[in-house]
């Protein structure tokens, strides 16, 4: 008896310049969606260049590796990061005593108040 495949017909597509043309539209709408550049994400990637053929160049060694799901993945990897990112430098500005400044503002009055202005 053979054994069944569990999705017949399933095969990863080929690199092509239809799929690198989709990609880089989705890249730029996603880019855009989180309100980041494309030298953050390459950034992100620890590329050498923010230049959209090196971003290709690497995303397509991806694809080869794992397919479109390989690429999804990765992006979702970048865009939690940036999340956590976000939401630890959020963190750092609520943790900061709001009364800091108030102790430069009372050195500046007692500096002032020790100027005679009356010379």
């Amino acid at each position: 008896m053979q054994a069944r495949q569990m999705v017949p017909n399933l095969r990863m597509e080929s690199w092509s310049k239809e799929i690198e043309d989709e990609l880089i539209l989705l890249i730029k709408d996603w880019l855009k969606q989180n309100g980041k550049s494309q030298s953050e994400f390459c950034e992100s990637l620890n590329l050498s260049s923010s230049r959209m053929p090196t971003l290709i160049e690497f995303l397509k060694r991806d694809f080869m590796s794992g397919g479109i799901p390989q690429i999804a993945n990765r992006l979702c990897e970048i865009e939690n990061s940036w999340t956590k990112n976000e939401l630890s430098i959020s963190q750092k500005s609520l943790n900061k005593n709001p009364y800091d400044q108030l102790d430069l503002l009372d050195e500046i009055c007692e500096d002032l108040s020790k100027i005679n202005f009356n010379k």
